[in-house]
């Protein structure tokens, strides 16, 4: 059931919620999580779309007249409360198995690193 309920983590993945997870009540629109992220806007948006399938993120449009603002509407993003625990869990998770398989490769080469 873990694996089923928590996306892969990549380091896209890391990256994302990390970026999410530096304020997790703000609101962020896609450029924003882009740029926090040091990721193109291809690769983060179907993350976003993983994350608020699972119920961890949550979003909404902004009303404004994209004429008058002269840009296209935004996207913004907010992970729910479910989510901030879930991404905290899933980021500690991740750290543990790189650290695990970073002391296995040690021991594998003799001790050195």
């Amino acid at each position: 059931m873990y694996e089923q309920s928590r996306p892969r983590m990549t380091l896209p993945t890391q990256l994302v919620l990390r970026a999410l997870l530096e304020d997790p009540t703000q609101e962020m629109y896609g450029l924003e999580i882009c740029a926090a992220a040091s990721l193109p806007t291809g690769t983060i948006h179907p993350i976003l779309a993983r994350f608020e399938g699972l119920g961890w993120l949550e979003s909404r449009w902004e009303e404004t007249d994209p004429h008058q603002q002269g840009r296209p509407r935004r996207r913004y993003y907010r992970l729910t409360r479910d989510g901030i625990e879930q991404a905290r869990q899933s980021l500690a998770h991740a750290e543990a198995k790189r650290s695990r398989l970073s002391g296995l490769s040690r021991g594998l080469s003799g001790g050195t690193a």
